[in-house]
């Protein structure tokens, strides 16, 4: 498999892998519930035969103690849940479906044959058990790989692929025969083929991963599979872990002019006083403590006492970023895949300027400590369902960032003007409030509802210039 030709869909051979994942997850559950109960009946034993001044050991000759036989008991039946699931379920996990209807008749066909001594069932029963004997060898015997699973990133873009390898081992003084490796993505199931390996070689796989759409994947595991030709019986055995592929998504960077209305937004006047800033607010006199540097000379000349200026003190750039993940408001997946893409290029363009960011959604809020994590946050953004009034978006940034300069609301086509102006009502006073609406193939336009601008695009190309509509 080169690095150039994509993973295959879901095949049958991961259909049936994913049944026995699920059935060792119950069986691994089964043991720890069994596990559990056996230590607390020990301790529940333990205690009815603790030796007390009513109770103690048996007397002589008299029966045995309840607790050393409930002791006794629980052991057994512990001895026999874990023969079941380490011995004698992984050896019946081997046969498939298939090879368990041909199982069932053979031994239908050989009961009623030999029974009735009717020789034609004896031959059907014969002529099947030959191919199960076959498929019996083809499983039997032990491999010993060392296989590494390596990703070239674990983050990438949509549309762009990420390439890794699997490098199989020989880790044996031995030759080891060709084998089936199995390596799952997703839902789909890449399979490539290992020549015979001499003592301490090698074989390696490139591997690429299409990334049409934002998702995590879940690249691994790594599976060597032995089988026969019927598909009768199927033996597997896990070599290498599961690692997590992040696709984000795609984002565009903005240039100054398009950035520019939040850069304007800095130094907007707040009500609180200051000794140090930059707006000049009043004069007031001088007290111990003061930076002789703000003594204002000339009323100091005028009233012959001391005065000092007073700053009042600015408000830095605070920008919220609100995505509306409400599934009612989107006309489809291509559409919502725009608005969290223009939503994660506009918090990406505010943590660049390092200026204050709080991004979020109807049930979330995306991490603003490092530009990893919070693509990785986008990555996992779903649409929701359940119906939400939405004005809420509006109530949850201003009580996010009650003193937010800028609130950018990312929304849907079928996101009204009522919702909009509801939303808009719930922000704090004076905080500059734009919606951006993700239409499909729609031109770059402007309105206004009340005080808050509207832009639609149809294309996160688009973004920058949408962007420089509203800063003018």
């Amino acid at each position: 498999m080169s690095s150039s030709t994509s993973l295959p869909s879901d095949t049958a051979d991961a259909k049936t892998a994913k049944a026995q994942a699920k059935k060792r997850r119950s069986a691994a559950k089964a043991e720890a519930r069994a596990t559990s109960r056996a230590m607390r009946k020990q301790a529940r034993a333990a205690e009815r035969g603790r030796p007390g001044p009513a109770a103690g050991a048996a007397e002589p000759g008299g029966p045995a103690p309840d607790a050393a036989q409930s002791t006794g008991l629980a052991g057994l039946r512990d001895r026999i849940v874990e023969l079941w699931l380490h011995r004698i379920r992984p050896v019946l996990d081997v046969i498939s479906p298939i090879g368990w209807a041909v199982l069932a008749v053979t031994a239908v066909c050989w009961i009623f044959g030999l029974a009735l001594h009717i020789t034609e069932l004896n031959v059907i029963a014969l002529a099947l058990t030959v191919p199960l004997l076959i498929a019996a060898l083809f499983v039997l015997g032990r491999t010993s790989y060392r296989v590494t699973l390596d990703l070239q990133t674990h983050r990438v873009v949509v549309g762009t692929r990420a390439v890794g390898r699997v490098e199989v081992a020989n880790p044996t003084q031995r030759d080891i025969l060709p084998s089936r490796i199995e390596l799952a993505v997703g839902s789909a199931t890449a399979q490539f083929m290992v020549p015979r390996l001499s003592a301490e070689a090698a074989h390696e796989e490139l591997f690429a991963v299409p990334t049409k759409r934002r998702a995590v994947l879940v690249v691994g595991p790594v599976r060597s599979v032995r089988d026969d030709p019927l598909s009768l019986m199927r033996r597997q055995v896990t070599w290498a872990k599961e690692q997590e592929l992040f696709v984000h998504p795609r984002t565009v960077r903005l240039d100054e002019a398009a950035s520019g209305f939040l850069r304007d937004l800095e130094g907007t006047p707040s009500s609180d006083l200051s000794s140090s800033d930059i707006a000049f607010h009043a004069l007031r006199d001088y007290t111990p403590g003061d930076d002789r540097r703000h003594v204002h000379w000339r009323t100091t000349a005028r009233t012959g006492k001391l005065m000092v200026r007073q700053f009042e003190e600015t408000r830095r750039s605070h920008v919220v970023v609100a995505l509306a993940n409400l599934a009612e408001h989107y006309a489809g997946d291509e559409e919502f895949e725009l608005a969290v893409s223009v939503a994660a290029s506009l918090s990406g363009q505010t943590f660049r300027e390092e200026k204050e960011l709080t991004p979020f959604t109807f049930d979330g809020r995306q991490r603003t400590g490092t530009m990893r994590s919070m693509m990785d946050d986008y990555t996992v953004v779903e649409q929701l369902k359940e119906r939400t009034p939405f004005h809420e978006l509006g109530q949850k940034a201003a009580d996010l960032a009650p003193n937010a300069s800028a609130v950018m609301m990312i929304v849907g086509s079928h996101t009204t003007a009522r919702e909009l102006n509801s939303a808009a009502n719930q922000l704090p006073i004076g905080v500059m409030a734009v919606a951006i609406r993700c239409v499909d193939e729609a031109e770059v336009k402007r309105s206004a509802i009340g005080g808050l601008d509207v832009v639609t695009l149809g294309s996160l190309d688009t973004l920058a210039r949408a962007l420089r509509a509203v800063g003018r």
